[in-house]
C-alpha cells in the first residue's frame, strides 16, 4: 500500500474511533471487536477497544458476572409446592385383605419462608452479582493498563530500532572517513579494521532492535487473544498532559475500591440472610381423604413448624459478620493504598517530565554537537579515532536515554490515568 494511502487510511480510522464512548463489557454483550486494518499503524484507542471486546480474561470475567446475575434470579424464586398421594389399609390380613378398607389421601403441601428469607437471599445474591461485576471491571482496568504500557513499550522499541539504524549509518559513514585517511596514509590500517568492526556491530544491534519490535507486537496482540499481530508498529504522538496533574480526583469510581466496597456489601447481605435462615419456616398442607368402605370423603389440613431447639444458624450469622468486618477493613486499606499510589504516580510524572526536558533540550544537543565536532576534527587529523568513537557512544547513549525517559513518562502517565479514571481508561476514547 502506498505510504500516502496508508497514512490517509490511518487518519480515517482514527477519526472513526475518536470521541466514541464504549460501555464496559462486564454488564452485557458489546458485540464483536472492531477489525484492525492489516499493516496499519496501531493506535492506543484500537488496542484498548480490542481489549474491551476480545480479551479472554475480560470475557471470562464478564461471563462470570452474567452467571452471578442468573444465580441472583434463581435465588429470588419461590419454593415449589409438593403434591402427595397416599393409599392405606390394603392387601393386609383379615378385614384389610384387598381394597375394601382402603383409605386414599391426596394432599398438596407448601412451605412458607418466614423472616424475609427469600428477599434477603435474593439481596445477598444480587450483592454477589454486583461484586462479580466490580471484579470484572478490576480485571478490565488492569488489562487495559497492561495494554497501554505494552503499547508505549512498542513505541519505544520502534524508536530504539530507528536509533540503532541511525547509529549504524553513522558508523558506516565514519568507517568510510577512516578508510579515506588510511588510503591517504594519514591513519594506520588497524583503525580501518576497528571502524569496520564497530559498524558491523551496530548493524547487528539494529537487527536485534527490529526483532524486539516483533516481540512487543506479539506480546500486545496476545492480550486480546490473537496469535498473529496484523498491525504495524504505532507512531509516537506527542501530547501535552501537564494539566492532568492539576486535577484532583476522588477514588470512589476506581474499580478496585468499588470491588472492595461491593465485597463489604455482599458480606452484610449474607449476614442478613444467615440471620433470617435461623427463623423456622411454616409448612401448610391441605387435602382430601376417601374412605373406600363407606364411600365418604373428608378434608384434612396440617401445619408443620420445626422447633429451633439445637440449630438457629447463629454461628453462620456470626461468621458472616466477621467476614463483613474484614471486607470493610479491606475497603479502607484499598482506598488508602490507591490514594498513596495516586500521589506517588503524580510525583513520578513530574520527575519524568523534568528528566525528559533536560535530556531533550540539553544532553542530546550537546552530545550531537560533540560528535559532529569530533568527526570533523578526526577527518582533519586533529582528533584520534578513540575520541571520535567515544563521542559517538555518548551520542547513542543520550538518544537511548531520551527514548527511555519518554517511555517512562508515558508509562507513569498511563498509571496515573488508570488510578484517577481519566481517558482512555474511562471508556471515552478521544
Amino acid at each position: 500500500m502506498p505510504k500516502f494511502k496508508q497514512g490517509a487510511l490511518c487518519v480515517l480510522i482514527a477519526a472513526a474511533f475518536a470521541g466514541t464512548a464504549v460501555a464496559a463489557p462486564c454488564n452485557g454483550p458489546t458485540g464483536s471487536a472492531p477489525t484492525i486494518v492489516p499493516d496499519a499503524p496501531l493506535t492506543l484507542t484500537m488496542a484498548l477497544m480490542q481489549i474491551r471486546h476480545a480479551s479472554p480474561d475480560v470475557r471470562r470475567a464478564a461471563l462470570e458476572t452474567r452467571a452471578s446475575a442468573a444465580e441472583a434470579d434463581q435465588a429470588g424464586r419461590r419454593l415449589n409446592p409438593s403434591i402427595g398421594l397416599e393409599i392405606e389399609n390394603f392387601s393386609g390380613t383379615g378385614p384389610l385383605n384387598g381394597f375394601d378398607q382402603t383409605e386414599t389421601t391426596l394432599a398438596i403441601e407448601q412451605t412458607f419462608q418466614l423472616g424475609g428469607k427469600r428477599a434477603k437471599r435474593e439481596r445477598a445474591a444480587r450483592a454477589r452479582a454486583a461484586l462479580a461485576d466490580a471484579e470484572c471491571r478490576v480485571i478490565l482496568r488492569e488489562t487495559e493498563l497492561e495494554a497501554a504500557l505494552l503499547y508505549h513499550d512498542l513505541i519505544a522499541a520502534t524508536e530504539l530500532a530507528a536509533l540503532a539504524r541511525e547509529s549504524a549509518d553513522l558508523a558506516v559513514s565514519l568507517a568510510e572517513t577512516v578508510a579515506k585517511r588510511v588510503e591517504a596514509g594519514a591513519a594506520a590500517p588497524p583503525e580501518r579494521s576497528r571502524a569496520e568492526a564497530d559498524a558491523a556491530a551496530l548493524k547487528a544491534a539494529a537487527l536485534a532492535a527490529d526483532a524486539e519490535i516483533d516481540q512487543r507486537r506479539y506480546e500486545l496482540a496476545a492480550l486480546w487473544g490473537s496469535s498473529t499481530p496484523v498491525f504495524a508498529p504505532p507512531r509516537a504522538i506527542l501530547s501535552d498532559e501537564s494539566e492532568i496533574l492539576s486535577k484532583t480526583r476522588g477514588l470512589d469510581e476506581h474499580p478496585a475500591l468499588a470491588a472492595a466496597k461491593a465485597g463489604a456489601t455482599a458480606r452484610d447481605a449474607e449476614q442478613d440472610a444467615a440471620r433470617a435462615a435461623g427463623i423456622p419456616d411454616v409448612t401448610v398442607s391441605a387435602g382430601v381423604r376417601q374412605f373406600e368402605e363407606t364411600g365418604d370423603n373428608a378434608l384434612l389440613v396440617g401445619v408443620t413448624v420445626p422447633i429451633p431447639l439445637f440449630d438457629r444458624n447463629r454461628d453462620a450469622a456470626r461468621a458472616a459478620g466477621y467476614r463483613a468486618d474484614a471486607e470493610r477493613i479491606s475497603a479502607v486499606a484499598v482506598e488508602a493504598r490507591l490514594r498513596s499510589q495516586q500521589q506517588a504516580a503524580a510525583a513520578r510524572v513530574r520527575a519524568a517530565e523534568a528528566r525528559l526536558t533536560l535530556l531533550e533540550q540539553e544532553a542530546l544537543p550537546a552530545a550531537r554537537s560533540a560528535y559532529d565536532a569530533s568527526v570533523e576534527g578526526y577527518a582533519a587529523g586533529r582528533f584520534d579515532l578513540t575520541s571520535t568513537l567515544d563521542t559517538r557512544k555518548g551520542l547513542i547513549e543520550a538518544g537511548v536515554s531520551v527514548i527511555d525517559a519518554r517511555r517512562t513518562l508515558n508509562a507513569d502517565l498511563m498509571r496515573l490515568k488508570s488510578l484517577i479514571g481519566a481517558a482512555p481508561f474511562n471508556g471515552d476514547f478521544q
